[in-house]
Formats: C-alpha cells, sequence, structure tokens
C-alpha cells in the first residue's frame, strides 16, 4: 500500500480573472475547488495513473470535511485525523496577469493528534511506501519528518520525501528512497547556485554520501535529473507544451516516479514517468491524467 501525509491540508480556490486590479470589484472568469496539499496531490496523481493510495494527515470544521468529500469523489481513501479548534486553511490561487496566492493558517493541532498519527503509521508493513511532502505547520515540532523515519526504522519501508532545507537534510542519515529538491533547493542546502545539470549531479551526489538513496531533482524549463542507488545517471529536458498552471506540478512528478517505478521497479521508467506527469500538470488547467502523461512519454519517444 501507498501512504501519503499532508499535516496541512487545504482547499485550493483556483480563481482565474481577467486584468486583477487592486481596489476594485473584480469578477471571475473560472472557478476551481481542489483539495490541497502536497501529498493530496501526490494521491490524487497517483489515483489518475491507476495506482490506489491512503491519504493521512489533520482536517478541521467544514473545510475539513469538505477536503474528505472532494477526496472521496475523486476515489482516494483517506483517514484524516479530526482536530477540534480551527478549520483546515483555505488558500486563493489568483491566476491573472501575475499569478499570485494567499494561503491560510490551518487548526490547532496538538500533542495527543500527533500521538494518533504515529499509531496509524505503525500499522504500516513492510514493502509499503510512504511519502512524506510539504511544509509544517508551525503549531508542529520541525524536525518531525526525521522523528517519523526514526520510528519507523526498524520497517523496510520506501520512504518519499519532498521538503526543503533542514525537513529534507535532517531525513538523510534515516536513508530515504527518493529525496525531491528542485535545483534551487539542492543549491540552498549547501549554500551554491547552481547553473546547470553537471552542477546539480554533483550536489545530488552530496545528498547520497549522507545517505540519500535516489535524487530527482526537478528543474522547471530545463527539466530534471536523477541519480540512482545503482549509480544511473538519467537527465532530460521537459516535453514541449505551454506551462498554465504551475500548482502541482513538483507533486506531480513525485507521483509519476512512483507510479513509473511501482509498474516494473525500472528507474529509466520511473524518471521519465515523472518528468511527464510533471509537465502534464504544468500544461493542464487540473492534474496529469494518465493517458495526457502517456502522450508525453510518446512524444519524447518513451
Amino acid at each position: 500500500m501507498i501512504y501519503t501525509v499532508t499535516f496541512n491540508p487545504s482547499l485550493d480556490y483556483i480563481v482565474s480573472v481577467d486584468d486583477f486590479m487592486l481596489g476594485r470589484v473584480n469578477r471571475t472568469r473560472t472557478e476551481i475547488v481542489y483539495p490541497g496539499g502536497k501529498g493530496i496531490n501526490v494521491s490524487m496523481v497517483l489515483k489518475n495513473l491507476g495506482h490506489d493510495s491512503h491519504a493521512l494527515g489533520f482536517m478541521a470544521g467544514f473545510t475539513g470535511q469538505e477536503i474528505v468529500r472532494l477526496l472521496d469523489e475523486w476515489g482516494v481513501q483517506s483517514d484524516f485525523i479530526r482536530v477540534e479548534q480551527g478549520i483546515s486553511r483555505i488558500n486563493v490561487k489568483l491566476r491573472s496577469n501575475e499569478e499570485s496566492e494567499i494561503n491560510g493558517q490551518g487548526p490547532a493541532i496538538a500533542e495527543e493528534h500527533i500521538r494518533q498519527l504515529y499509531q496509524q503509521l505503525d500499522r504500516l508493513e513492510d514493502g509499503d511506501v510512504l511519502v512524506l511532502a510539504g511544509s509544517i505547520p508551525d503549531v508542529m515540532p520541525d524536525d518531525i519528518y526525521m522523528d517519523i523515519m526514526k520510528h519507523l526504522s526498524s520497517k523496510k519501508l520506501h520512504i518519499i520525501v519532498d521538503a526543503t532545507r533542514d525537513l529534507l537534510v535532517n531525513v538523510l542519515p534515516y536513508h530515504p528512497f527518493l529525496i525531491k529538491p528542485n535545483n534551487h533547493e539542492l543549491g540552498e542546502v549547501f549554500g551554491v547556485e547552481l547553473e546547470d545539470k553537471e552542477e546539480v549531479f554533483t550536489y545530488a551526489a552530496k545528498l547520497q554520501e549522507r545517505g540519500a538513496r535516489n535524487v530527482l531533482v526537478s528543474m522547471a524549463g530545463d527539466g530534471a535529473v536523477l541519480l540512482t542507488e545503482d549509480g544511473q545517471r538519467f537527465e532530460s529536458m521537459p516535453p514541449k507544451g505551454k506551462v498554465v498552471n504551475s500548482v502541482g506540478a513538483g507533486d506531480s512528478m513525485v507521483a509519476g516516479f512512483l507510479a513509473g517505478y511501482m509498474e516494473e521497479h525500472d528507474y529509466a521508467k520511473a524518471f521519465y514517468m515523472g518528468l511527464c506527469a510533471g509537465s502534464a500538470s504544468a500544461f493542464s488547467e487540473e492534474l496529469a491524467t494518465r493517458d495526457e502523461v502517456l502522450a508525453l512519454m510518446h512524444s519524447i519517444g518513451k
């Protein structure tokens, strides 16, 4: 079974406005409401690609109930821990001449809720996959990713971590199966600016030296690179297309990589499926579908 954890799920209210103007009444041209959060996005794209997963995390209030309802409508199983104080956040994504975001805060998560999450994680079995993705709410300990991996270290799990800075660096001694920084985040870890793919490979190898098994680095319009635990190197420019939506592209890359790996246990298949899943979401108003991903893979000869 694949499990995803989203500590601060959201309702994403995505609106398009022609020529948005501050201080004026603006009318929307289009509106979309999605359940959001990096782990949730991974679960939703996995479902589109034909793979079931189980979404874990925290929810609160009427917005939390709507997140659960939308996931159920999407066909994604969830088992969110209910939080009594506050509501699950609403994130507003405004698309106009520029793309802007207003992100909510989320509910008050207590120690008891965290204990309940650990009880859920204790049910994972050898061979399961766990995706830890996204930022941590201010009310939670900032080393919780590391604590989770330490807590589960006796089990033979494939753990994927998509996080930044200390959240990422702290988990490396526990040998995550996959980490997915972008090139800017990778540079931040070492205090450098990475100019080309060869430099990215060099610093990806440094993360392997610290404990990561596989390092997938997204590079926006420059594509992606993958350095595997068995020494394979993959690099590619992205498929051609018009970027219309940046929301969820990185999460789609994680889901595509995982789907490709689960299907054939082949890193080449995983890399190109991840690359094309990220691009398919970027080229669409919605998250990538399997047909869109396969069409892009065909376009690049994979």
